[in-house]
Formats: C-alpha cells, sequence, structure tokens
C-alpha cells in the first residue's frame, strides 16, 4: 500500500516535468498523510493543470463521507470493476508528484519505517484516480486516491504492495480520459522494474504525521536506533549485558 508520501523537487522542477499551465509555489512536504490536500495533475480542457485534492477518495455517489471507509489506496487487479473506482478510473486519471514514499516493515516486535525513492533520485509520478464529491448544501470536495500493484520481487522484501508510477512518455496516455479508455490503459498498472528503487531505514518520528522536515528522510543513525527500541528490549539487553552464567570468571565478557 501507500499510505505515506513525500514531495520534495522544486515547484519549478515539477512543472517541468508534468507540463501543468499553473505556476504553483508549494513548500517541499517530507510526510503527507492520508485527509492532507495533495497536487494533483489532470487534463481539462484539452489542457493539463494543478489541483489540490484530498487524499482519500469518495465516490459521487456517496451521501455521508462521515460513514463511509477512507479509500486511500486502489488496487489495479479490481480499480475497473469496484463501484468505488470504475467511474473514476473511466473519466478522471491523474498523477500526483512523488519524490518517495514510506512503507514499514514487522521485525523484532514493533514497525521499522522506510523511505523509499527512485534510484536515480528523479521525481516521479503516482497513477491517481479523482472523484468530486458533492454535498446536499452545493459543497463540492475533490478527493483522490493511489492506484497500487503487487511489489517487484526487490520491494516485496518491505511490503507486498507498492504504488503505481507512470513513466513520462505515458502521462499523456493515463490522463487523457477522451483519447484512452480503461482497456488501453490497464497495461500502464505495473510494479517498476527490479532496482529502479531504493531505500533505507528512517527513523520512527515518520510514524507521528505532526512530524514534518528534511530530517525524515535521513537514514537512521546507531544512536537513534537505540533510543527507539521498546524499553522492554533494552532492559533484556541490559540484563544479558551485565549477568554472568554461574561458574563463569568473567573472561568472556569485554567489560
Amino acid at each position: 500500500m501507500c499510505g505515506r508520501f513525500v514531495i520534495t523537487s522544486p515547484p519549478d522542477a515539477l512543472r517541468l516535468i508534468f507540463g501543468y499551465v499553473e505556476q504553483p509555489n508549494f513548500p517541499p512536504r517530507h510526510n503527507i498523510a492520508p485527509t492532507q490536500p495533495v497536487p494533483v495533475v489532470i487534463i481539462e480542457n484539452g489542457a493539463r493543470h494543478v489541483r489540490l485534492m484530498r487524499w482519500g477518495l469518495v465516490p459521487a455517489w456517496v451521501k455521508d463521507p462521515r460513514s463511509f471507509s477512507l479509500l486511500i489506496n486502489a488496487r489495479s487487479e479490481s480499480v475497473k470493476d469496484k463501484p468505488a473506482f470504475k467511474n473514476a478510473l473511466k473519466r478522471r486519471r491523474c498523477l500526483i508528484p512523488a519524490d518517495g514514499y514510506y512503507e514499514w516493515q514487522a521485525a523484532d516486535g514493533r514497525k521499522h519505517p522506510f523511505f523509499i525513492y527512485r534510484r536515480d533520485g528523479h521525481a516521479f509520478a503516482l497513477a491517481g484516480v479523482a472523484e468530486t464529491w458533492a454535498g446536499p448544501n452545493g459543497e463540492e470536495v475533490d478527493t483522490v486516491a493511489i492506484v497500487t500493484a503487487p511489489a517487484s520481487e526487490d520491494l516485496a522484501v518491505l511490503h507486498d504492495r507498492v504504488p503505481v508510477s507512470i513513466a513520462p512518455s505515458d502521462f499523456a496516455r493515463w490522463l487523457d480520459c477522451n483519447a484512452f479508455d480503461v482497456e488501453e490503459i490497464m497495461p500502464l498498472l505495473a510494479q517498476p522494474q527490479a532496482a529502479e528503487f531504493t531505500w533505507h531505514e528512517v527513523s520512527s518520528r515518520v510514524n507521528s504525521a505532526g512530524n514534518d522536515d528534511a530530517q525524515l528522510l535521513l537514514p537512521i543513525t546507531a544512536e537513534q536506533r537505540a533510543a527507539e527500541e521498546p524499553k522492554g528490549a533494552k532492559k533484556a539487553a541490559t540484563r544479558k549485558a551485565t549477568s554472568s552464567p554461574r561458574g563463569d570468571d568473567g573472561q568472556g565478557s569485554l567489560f
């Protein structure tokens, strides 16, 4: 799945990559979480535009969003058939700029966060589907979900799902819902090629959506890793290091 992602490229660089009309000056974001507004690239009146949408799709037919589950991801295997997504896939495909995303791996009794990014360091485009929900009082909310696919063999060590990324050469094909129908774009919903992405473990500070700074992207240090160990594990390690089995004269210890 994709539950957090990052946008750090300068606005001018993203505008050059995606070719939208506007010249937004949005700041870097290092820990984007569901329900937050995200920049989304769509086609309107034959031109590419960037719009802010809420991450968490709400289908147009939902009467009360408060009673509807948050849809942050859409599975590539079922996106064209699921009632929540099939209309968005047909009529409102979009791209979401990203420089990386986070995934968590369970080990040693806790979940370790990892930052995943292109090996060449370039920004990339996440495949998205969007809907506009209209309320009974005339209010409208643009919402979006990120399409995911089964992970490639290398990325599967972290999680069995990955967000789908669309190559620049396929931007027009994915975005133009009038020229390309669903069957023509389904081959684009594939996992990345092996070794296209790389990753490193980061601090658990990323677990809190309130933290949003460049330090989140840095590889975790030995000091941070020690500080973030569960208290029980620290106590067990201390007991093991300071106690000696019966009959041990201490010569096997470094202290």
